[in-house]
């Protein structure tokens, strides 16, 4: 177990309305997109308003994507263990949340927890999204989206992983109604994205201590 693994302080809620209650102390790995100005769906301003408490985060956990998301996330996990016997694939709750040990506000839920035959540790992170436009096909044309590597970037300052796999399913209907699956895979090593790990925890101290003192972070905006 590395360095910052030994850091890492671990909670298990008991329930969702629990882990909604604990993500409120702090930047989860899903917000870090939003922290940072790459998100779509909410601005840093948005997250700093529910952070401090000015506005209530919606739950979107009864949304039909959403509840595609967690229905499909089993499977897709023993389908990942399935093609990848040199790892340990392991599982413990959806509600575990490992918080960074010398920033506890820097945290995330993982969707498992992979050891590697040299006993590295690392992370599996899984997607399931459906292509609605072309512009959205151009966030994974030989990349991961912004928003989805920033989430796994967070998830290694949150747990001193090695390594994190992101196994992504992504769907769309031809011009006829016919449903397609695409089925993707990426490793990110630690050791290949250290200066976006220490850029990104810098920003995070900076935006936690603007929640900590009530001042309105500058508005960031993705790139169109």
């Amino acid at each position: 177990m590395n360095r910052e693994q030994a850091k890492s302080i671990i909670v298990l809620p008991a329930d969702h309305a629990s882990w909604l209650k604990e993500r409120k102390f702090g930047i989860g790995a899903s917000d870090a997109g939003a922290m940072l100005g790459l998100s779509k769906w909410k601005s840093n301003e948005a997250l700093w308003e529910e952070k401090t408490g000015l506005r209530t985060a919606e739950d979107i956990s009864g949304k039909p994507y959403v509840q595609y998301g967690h229905d499909a996330e089993p499977h897709l996990r023993a389908l990942f263990a399935l093609d990848h016997p040199e790892l340990t694939v392991t599982y413990e709750s959806p509600f575990k949340i490992i918080r960074n040990g010398d920033h506890p506000f820097i945290f995330c839920t993982p969707d498992g927890e992979l050891t590697d035959a040299e006993c590295r540790r690392g992370g599996l992170e899984i997607k399931t999204t459906e292509i609605m436009s072309p512009g959205q096909w151009a966030q994974w044309k030989g990349r991961i989206p912004d928003q989805y590597y920033a989430q796994v970037i967070w998830q290694m300052i949150a747990t001193g992983w090695e390594f994190v796999w992101l196994k992504a399913q992504i769907k769309w209907h031809d011009r006829d109604g016919t449903l397609r699956l695409d089925t993707r895979e990426y490793l990110i090593r630690r050791e290949d994205v250290l200066e976006d790990i220490a850029f990104t925890q810098v920003e995070g101290i900076k935006f936690w201590k603007l929640v900590e003192t009530g001042v309105r972070p500058a508005l960031k905006l993705p790139e169109v």
